[in-house]
């Protein structure tokens, strides 16, 4: 049994969100540097190349690469064999996540009620927690800060079977036709592919977070990713909706098996961005 403070976790969650708010991946920005080599429209490319210094100026000066600090949701990977000692690990959680919007002057984005009152919390907190349980005697943390102009371009479908490939690649790509330039295009599109109505969304969550390198182990969703990443790119909405070749950087795709009745598709939109960061304790 291996014991860990929640203070260390508060000190943890708090350093993700900073470092998710200030500091593009190496991955992304190697993207982007592509995509703005080869894009065709050129205001298309002058906004790809005002991405990129924004993005240096944000890891250069710790500042915030965007004005919405997003959402904060946390994915805890929590081995069986950690003893959590000092408090509570959600509300060692949200302290983090105060902690960094507050010392760190993120924009505060959460309302305590979603319809009526809508009163600003005014530290981002609560913020959404994920936690699976495995072997071991390690705690992960990804902390994700989602932005909502992408976030409300998501959608979800509870497909029949008979859809088959070519209703699951008509649906995605028809999300982000829809969404059109509200996303802050180039995107990083998350798909979540079976399991339940819960679980597909939850999976496409995660599938924003994955490396833009990420190749997918299973050939045929390798293939698929492929094909939904030009089909999407060949909607010309482009860089910021201006047009051109790049609406997307990379389509992620997670699966879990599901009922032998259903097919769930969820998409989860996220711009080019994709706040996130993680570590391990």
């Amino acid at each position: 049994m291996r014991e860990i403070d929640v203070s260390t976790i508060t000190q943890t969650v708090s350093d993700l969100f900073l470092q998710a708010n200030y500091v593009i991946g190496e991955d992304v920005m190697e993207a982007l540097n592509t995509a703005a080599h080869q894009e065709t429209s050129p205001l298309g490319k002058h906004v790809l190349e005002q991405l990129i210094e924004n993005n240096r100026a944000g890891a250069e000066e710790s500042l915030c690469v965007c004005q919405d600090t997003g959402l904060s949701v946390v994915f805890l990977t929590l081995g069986q064999e950690v003893h959590l000692v000092g408090g509570s690990l959600e509300e060692a959680v949200n302290a983090g996540v105060r902690k960094a919007y507050t010392e760190g002057y993120l924009r505060k984005s959460i309302v305590a009620e979603p319809l009526f009152d809508r009163k600003n919390t005014g530290d981002n907190t609560p913020c959404v927690i994920h936690t699976r349980i495995v072997p071991g005697d390690k705690l992960h943390i990804l902390a994700i800060a989602k932005g909502f102009g992408s976030e409300n371009m998501s959608r979800l479908a509870m497909l029949t079977p008979a859809a088959g490939v070519k209703g699951v690649s008509d649906f995605i790509v028809e999300t982000v036709r829809l969404a059109g330039p509200n996303p802050c295009p180039p995107l990083v599109v998350g798909v979540g592919l079976g399991g339940s109505f819960d679980l597909a969304a939850l999976m496409a969550k995660r599938a924003t977070s994955l490396p833009i390198t990420r190749k997918h182990k299973d050939p045929r969703y390798a293939a698929l990713e492929d094909e939904l990443l030009a089909r999407i790119n060949a909607l010309g909405i482009g860089p910021a909706g201006y047009g051109g070749a790049t609406t997307a950087l990379k389509v992620h795709i997670i699966t879990a098996p599901t009922h032998i009745a259903g097919l769930p598709v969820a998409v989860n939109i996220c711009c080019h961005v994709a706040r996130h960061a993680e570590a391990t304790i």
